[in-house]
């Protein structure tokens, strides 16, 4: 398979690595397959301090509190919790995230084969984990690799893995490879991210082992080559117990059936068993006690800009979500057409309403803009949401938007703005410029809109969350009093 780059740029030279490894076992960066242990195991290996360097980070109000404590800030030996960043390589400033709103964080890991070739790395696998206090759920959203999109800043159409190098390798303002594979994935799915996060190979399967292996249902044969020498072996339909290499291994395999597609599928099985094997064993403490130790073996292989106040928080929050409550899914064959790309590689083109139908099944309780089935209260998730909204008339009804506001207002919207909209409109529509589900899940169905009409725009500097346009629809018939 040609594994030139999908866009043309000069090869870079072998000096121009960003991250340099510790040891032979650290030679590269990939998959963060522990999506949801970064937010239970994690613990286990960053209440230390100094794992990320140089961020303008946010304290979490409230003090983080361990199961059982006092509510007192968290200790390991009677020395309070460091508040200051955590140390590694710069990368982008996170978001502010004020630990009561949705959070989302961006897992991904890089390409083995290009930190073999000594060249700066591209990401091989993209997850999006998500976790919303309000409801309490979750969700994970895996993305392919080969996804061709456009990649801001450096304005070409490439595979979305190609942002990562693009960032390292001229240096992106706005956090280096990582910075620029979040900001690609946000234009992408239209949805904000407050983190990132990398783990590497050694730093995954030592975690493994410290908890003893990873209890794991196979769901089919599958043939697994450990790191290293003579280490092929076939893993039998059923419960096993995988070692750290081998666990690795099982989440890498990319020849199967299902390619990418199901490998995607088995990194999120890994990710949920490691979750459930550290909150249903109780292995927090146990993990703590030796947290200042392995950390000091693994601290090379992290990169992230999780402060450690944020990364303890989001390890309880995930911790108290019922599993059934944790959505998944794969951005598949379903949402993409195969292609070529003009220099002749295999490319993934989005289908961008069905990746939007996806990605909201993740981002809110009740699915995808539609029939409004949301497990709680949709007026209390709206409210609680509190998006800024900008309501403009764009039909032929004056004073439209001013009465439409306080009807909004009356049921506990945050509407902070009533104008005209730039033309006339027959049917009303929806822009969502950053990502509020339910808000937008609401409006939807009130105004009973297609999904031709709610339109993803995200523009994180905006003033405003949700633009609704009122057409001439809405000014016919509508529920207001």
């Amino acid at each position: 398979m040609n594994r030139t780059n999908n866009i043309q740029m000069a090869k870079p030279p072998r000096n121009a690595r960003v991250h340099q490894p510790v040891d032979n076992l650290t030679k590269v960066l990939v998959a963060i397959f522990a999506v949801l242990a970064i937010a239970t195991a994690v613990l286990a290996f960053i209440v230390v301090r100094n794992l990320t360097l140089n961020w303008s980070l946010t304290t979490l109000p409230g003090e983080p509190e361990i199961a059982g404590g006092g509510g007192g800030p968290l200790t390991l030996d009677g020395t309070p919790l460091p508040d200051e960043p955590l140390q590694g390589a710069a990368g982008p400033t996170p978001q502010v995230w004020d630990g009561a709103s949705r959070v989302t964080i961006l897992m991904m890991g890089l390409d083995y084969r290009d930190w073999q070739a000594g060249e700066v790395p591209r990401s091989d696998t993209m997850i999006l984990l998500t976790l919303d206090p309000i409801t309490m759920t979750a969700g994970m959203l895996s993305i392919p690799r080969d996804l061709w999109v456009n990649i801001p800043w450096y304005n070409q159409y490439a595979k979305i893995n190609t942002a990562y190098y693009v960032g390292e390798i001229y240096k992106y303002p706005g956090g280096g490879g990582p910075g620029l594979a979040l900001e690609t994935v946000q234009q992408t799915l239209g949805v904000p991210i407050n983190y990132y996060a990398q783990l590497d190979f050694y730093a995954f399967a030592r975690f493994i082992d410290e908890m003893g292996g990873l209890d794991i249902y196979i769901r089919e044969p599958i043939i697994v080559d450990p790191l290293g020498a003579g280490n092929t072996r076939t893993l039998e339909v059923g419960v096993q117990t995988l070692d750290g290499p081998t666990a690795l291994a099982y989440a890498r395999q990319r020849h199967t059936a299902g390619d990418d597609f199901s490998r995607s599928a088995r990194q999120q099985d890994v990710i949920m068993a490691i979750r459930d094997q550290v909150v249903n064993l109780n292995m927090l403490p146990t993990l703590l006690t030796r947290a200042p130790a392995l950390y000091e073996e693994i601290k090379a292989g992290i990169r992230t800009n999780l402060s450690l106040q944020d990364a303890v928080s989001l390890a309880l929050l995930t911790s108290k979500i019922d599993p059934a409550n944790i959505k998944r899914a794969v951005i598949g064959p379903e949402q993409l057409q195969f292609a070529s790309s003009p220099d002749g590689l295999a490319i993934l083109i989005p289908i961008p309403d069905k990746i939007r139908l996806v990605r909201d099944e993740i981002f809110t309780v009740g699915g995808p803009v539609g029939p409004m089935a949301v497990a709680s209260d949709p007026v209390q998730l709206m409210q609680a949401e509190q998006a800024r909204v900008s309501v403009r008339n764009g039909s032929s009804q004056a004073g439209l938007a001013n009465k439409t506001g306080e009807y909004f207002r009356s049921l506990g919207m945050n509407v902070i703005e009533e104008t005209n909209a730039d033309m006339l409109y027959n049917v009303s529509q929806i822009q969502i410029l950053s990502g509020k589900p339910y808000t937008s899940l609401y409006l939807a169905q009130m105004m009973n809109l297609p999904s031709t009409n709610i339109i993803n725009d995200y523009t994180p500097d905006s003033q405003v969350d949700i633009i609704v346009t009122l057409g001439e629809d809405w000014a016919s018939s509508n529920p207001m009093p």
